[in-house]
């Protein structure tokens, strides 16, 4: 690409984002209003054009100056905007636009024998799925990491690559049963791993007599979340899920044919369910509630007395639990977890867990999900979730040699927990230094790796998170998902990462200052 196509492209983005925010949209209300107009865009897709990274793609090009209200040429080329505004809006010649893409334009590309190619499109069952932690930011952050820039990433909770490493019994144990596992286990998981399993829930005080064929091994918990839904959800069904959330959930659910309906957690009550919204959310179509506890991206942790009441719910209206409890050996404060599986006996019970955090080994997706209470009724379910898992053939047969050791060895993420541990330390460090910014506040977060504060908007009067994050990765190097990629209502929240170590971790929280003071000045609230 040259210099001057460069620029002429960065002026055309210039130009989009001037457009869009003149009609008072977000780039994902755009990216809506494009697809119910015919022309189905990403939210991803606009941000990349707003950027500059891709010219604006041909085909959607009268769509997107229609609803912004300007003619094609003014966006591909800056035409006076009053003459544009003025003149009937005409189709731009193929050879200006082709000079703004990176690809020729869809209408031009034919095969062989000089038919023209029908564009192929993703399944419209993706329209509602997002999963913004690993979006545009981060392919963004990427492109600046080639390009030479040094990129502190705030963004994935991956323990491996800030220095925590995984216990060593764990990697002997999985070497020296390699030989053992070139072949698929089991599709619900080897024997071993699956009684360890069991044998944890029963030492944490599980109610139900279940035994080993009640608990799938898979490839991480998000293929179980995957499978979950899908053995779950029928078309319109709808599922109960906190806001915030982590974001696997709505989108597994909405990639079901369900719908994701958020229940708020309250940020004034240390981010705990609030049960009054959970309670006026229920219809006849709800199949089943979700509670991540210890919560992402808040770092909650829930009360016994707050999940009774959850559980009080789903035992009257006959809803499937599903608890999210991977990190429930993440705690800080000599704080104590409560299984939902410790909990009833009378509503049905999905149990997800894994060792990517506790143990420090997300790579190997090792995880499962214990089924548990109320089953009589839940057979046909049962028996969908069997066969999804045999569709599968099995999760990673060497991961699941790490199971077994992890769950009855030493557990040495208590130390990186402790007072005087790492994780305690960084915990710390980025508490106060997000408290002490002008207009931030957060909450102390009692498990996991995050913290989710909160932008005054009278401070700091942002319309779209997504873009004022963008502006913080441009500007300062710093990589930190916005808080509506958690599916939070407002943008007015954003999820911080604790795993850098203390050096790093203090430069990020130095960016973090300057970015927001040059906001205030921006915005004339300092």
């Amino acid at each position: 690409m040259t210099d001057q196509t460069s620029k002429d492209r960065l002026a055309q983005a210039a130009r989009l984002v001037r457009l869009r925010r003149n009609q008072g949209l977000t780039a994902e209300q755009l990216a809506q209003a494009m697809t119910e107009a015919g022309a189905k865009v990403s939210r991803g897709a606009i941000s990349n054009w707003e950027r500059g990274t891709n010219g604006i793609v041909s085909s959607k090009l009268p769509t997107l100056a229609r609803i912004l209200g300007c003619t094609e040429g003014y966006l591909l080329r800056g035409e006076d905007a009053n003459e544009a505004s003025n003149a009937p809006a005409k189709r731009a010649p193929a050879s200006s636009i082709a000079a703004t893409t990176t690809t020729p334009p869809l209408s031009s590309q034919s095969t062989a024998t000089g038919h023209a190619m029908k564009p192929l499109t993703k399944s419209t069952k993706l329209k509602n799925v997002c999963y913004d932690i690993r979006g545009p930011l981060l392919q963004t952050a990427n492109q600046m990491e080639a390009d030479g820039h040094r990129i502190i990433k705030l963004n994935v909770g991956n323990p491996a690559p800030f220095g925590l490493e995984a216990p060593h019994e764990i990697l002997r144990d999985v070497s020296m049963n390699l030989t053992e596992a070139t072949g698929y286990s089991d599709s619900q998981g080897i024997f071993s791993a699956r009684k360890a399993v069991l044998q944890y829930y029963q030492s944490k005080g599980l109610l139900s007599a279940v035994d080993v064929r009640d608990v799938y091994l898979g490839n991480g918990v998000s293929e179980l979340i995957v499978m979950t839904m899908q053995a779950l959800m029928n078309d319109g069904d709808e599922v109960l899920i906190p806001m915030p959330d982590y974001p696997l959930w709505t989108a597994a659910a909405n990639l079901s044919g369900g719908t994701a309906v958020h229940y708020r957690c309250n940020e004034e009550d240390n981010w705990q369910p609030d049960i009054e919204d959970i309670k006026s959310k229920i219809t006849d179509k709800t199949k089943g509630i979700v509670v991540i506890n210890p919560n992402n991206p808040t770092g909650a942790l829930y009360s016994t007395e707050v999940l009774k009441q959850i559980v009080d719910l789903a035992v009257e209206h006959d809803l499937v639990i599903m608890a999210d409890e991977i990190y429930d050996r993440v705690l800080y404060d000599d704080v104590v977890h409560t299984p939902m599986c410790t909990l009833t006996d009378d509503a049905l019970v999905l149990s997800y867990n894994g060792l990517s955090k506790s143990h420090r080994i997300a790579g190997f997706r090792a995880g499962w999900m214990l089924v548990s209470g109320k089953k009589q009724h839940a057979s046909d379910f049962i028996e969908g979730l069997d066969m999804l898992a045999s569709m599968r053939l099995c999760a990673n047969a060497p991961a699941q040699h790490a199971i077994q050791t992890a769950m009855g060895g030493y557990q040495s993420m208590q130390e990186l927990t402790a007072e005087t541990g790492r994780l305690y330390k960084q915990r710390e460090m980025a508490i106060s230094r997000l408290n002490a910014i002008k207009g931030i506040s957060c909450t102390k977060p009692q498990g996991a790796f995050y913290c989710f504060p909160k932008m005054d908007p009278e401070v700091y009067p942002v319309k779209d998170d997504m873009q004022f994050m963008m502006d913080l990765l441009v500007e300062e190097k710093v990589l930190i998902v916005q808080g509506t990629g958690f599916n939070w209502d407002k943008p007015d929240h954003f999820r911080v990462v604790f795993l850098p170590n203390l050096l790093n971790l203090e430069d990020a929280m130095d960016r973090l200052d300057r970015f927001f003071a040059k906001k205030r000045q921006q915005f004339g609230t300092d």
